[in-house]
């Protein structure tokens, strides 16, 4: 029985390890909204030379650094809904508003993704500018001779809407004006059918009689408000500023962290954004220079991730031109590999990254012929379960040997009493006479174990489960079942589990064991549906798996030959 008691506890001590670990991933990755006490700040790569204090208003960096602060407006700008100084663009990806007071996109919406399940011709709105609810992008020309201090930029449009009609793949929009000095400037903002990345270029036209030398810089503004793309529940997920630089490739500062400190630092190429539940705002440089990147907070309150470029230069009598690239959409693992380095870390797998990327890849595959994103959770995790039959098998053969162990352990019991290390030399003799490990059904688990957390990553971060229905009341996998159906199956199937199982010996182990599917029905009633109906499949095909397992284990023994 000693031996048989250890296996089990073992096995119980691998499964609670393995809940505290969950545990701990969530307040790391989705902590609660009230302010608490949280780790320090990332430590962010900091330049040699020094770098002057940002102001809301822009100073140009030493040339040997050639690198410029950001321009910040004083105010919020007003909802441009109302502003007779925007324009508008569509694509079939993206619907936004450009203020041409700077040429900032004050509101964009994705109609690809709607608000509400239901609630058809309302986008679900990634950018907008209002009370409370400030979220923008903002980018400009600033240094020497830049258009963007101290005043922003007033531009001039030629239409006051634009919009990507079915013969043309590309949508160009440019705004115009011309610096103090008379250089003519071109912000132009280019669109592509079936994509998020926005790319704007400055065109510098300059037929004076000196250099034009300015700095370019984006800027993403955000007021402190709750995720509107969160599902609720449990499960929150990260909201902040995200970036990346040489020594580390994922950075997250969340608002906390702002509210600390402002940081800083150089990299070259680089990204900087702001990351929430399923979506990504995001400022993309190009690689070949060396960029400043900044996160702090202004004196309105509002948060601040950008970046400032080196200075360029265009000379007389030249056209010269400086681009950048704005990702604002859904985070695509695949699409944002494309659009630059390390940016599809945005969507955070945790330290399991390489083992959740191969099961995404799959999920997607299988998705492509099923085409229904509930039937595909379930086919993966047939999959999964297949590829670990052999490792099942393993664990179920070994308690199916300590069970039939048992009659044998209880006559040892009896014979050596209360003399444990007795009973526990006799015990070893017996496993070694038999064969068998008492933890071989403790490894084939905690080998498992870790593709299955992938799994549950790979389903909590992904968009694609966003208002995707399974079966009737099922709508939306990403948010919890409205009557609690499959979280009461999976405490079910956890408790028949449990009861297939012999009980442990222990009588604490025992009430353990019985109370385990109750905290876990409790627990998994608030997570998204997606999740719960992996848990209650994997749950239904280990039933499956040790029974027959354990009938075939039973039925080989029982055709032996007796010695």
């Amino acid at each position: 029985m000693i031996g048989m008691d250890i296996t089990r506890l073992s096995l119980y001590v691998a499964l609670a390890a393995v809940t505290y670990l969950l545990l701990l991933a969530w307040q790391e990755d989705y902590p609660p909204l009230v302010d608490s006490p949280i780790a320090e700040p990332p430590q962010l790569l900091v330049p040699s030379e020094d770098i002057p204090e940002i102001a809301d208003l822009p100073v140009t960096l030493p040339e040997t650094v050639s690198t410029t602060a950001v321009a910040s407006t004083s105010e919020s700008l007003q909802n441009n809904l109302l502003s007779p100084r925007t324009i508008s663009a569509s694509t079939d990806t993206l619907e936004m508003r450009i203020n041409l007071d700077g040429g900032d996109i004050t509101y964009l919406a994705l109609p690809q993704y709607l608000k509400q399940l239901g609630v058809n011709d309302n986008p679900f709105v990634l950018l907008e500018s209002g009370p409370g609810r400030n979220y923008v992008a903002q980018s400009g020309l600033i240094g020497r001779d830049g258009i963007d201090t101290p005043q922003r930029a007033k531009y001039q449009a030629a239409q006051e809407s634009y919009s990507l009609d079915g013969d043309h793949d590309n949508l160009q929009i440019d705004l115009r004006t011309y610096s103090d000095s008379g250089v003519e400037i071109i912000k132009r903002f280019e669109l592509q059918r079936n994509s998020y990345l926005v790319r704007i270029s400055y065109l510098v036209n300059n037929q004076t009689q000196t250099d034009f030398l300015a700095n370019a810089f984006g800027q993403i503004k955000r007021d402190r408000y709750d995720d509107p793309s969160s599902a609720g529940g449990l499960t929150r997920t990260y909201l902040g500023f995200v970036t990346t630089s040489e020594d580390d490739p994922y950075i997250r500062i969340d608002f906390d962290d702002v509210d600390d400190s402002s940081e800083s630092f150089q990299t070259s190429g680089g990204w900087i954004g702001f990351s929430q539940h399923y979506f990504l705002s995001a400022w993309v440089p190009p690689g070949n220079s060396v960029n400043s990147y900044t996160t702090r907070k202004n004196g309105n309150n509002e948060y601040l991730g950008e970046f400032t470029s080196t200075s360029f230069t265009v000379a007389p009598g030249e056209i010269g031109t400086w681009s950048m690239g704005f990702y604002a959409g859904p985070k695509d693992q695949y699409v944002l590999a494309e659009v630059s380095p390390n940016l599809d870390l945005t969507i955070d797998y945790g330290f399991l990254w390489f083992l959740a990327a191969p099961i995404y890849w799959l999920l997607r595959q299988i998705d492509s012929v099923i085409g229904n994103y509930g039937v595909s959770i379930i086919m993966l995790t047939l999959v999964v379960k297949v590829l670990f039959y052999k490792l099942s098998e393993t664990q179920y053969k070994s308690m199916a040997d300590m069970r039939r162990l048992m009659p044998k352990m209880q006559q040892l019991r009896e014979s050596y009493g209360e003399d444990r290390i007795k009973l526990q030399q006799a015990t070893m003799a017996l496993y070694k006479k038999e064969k068998i490990n008492p933890f071989g059904g403790c490894l084939p688990m905690l080998v498992q174990m870790p593709v299955f957390i992938a799994l549950y990553w790979v389903l909590m971060e992904s968009v694609e489960l966003r208002h995707a229905p399974f079966v009737l009341w099922l709508e939306d996998l990403s948010v919890r079942d409205p009557f609690f159906i499959l979280p009461l199956l999976m405490g079910a199937t956890m408790y028949l589990q449990t009861s297939l199982s012999p009980a442990p010996a222990d009588p604490i182990q025992a009430k353990v064991m019985k109370f385990m599917p109750v905290m876990m029905t409790v627990l998994f009633l608030w997570f998204p549906a997606g999740l719960v109906l992996y848990w209650l499949t994997n749950g239904l095909l280990g039933i499956a798996q040790q029974w027959y397992i354990t009938r075939k284990i039973e039925a080989a023994y029982t055709s032996k030959p007796a010695n």
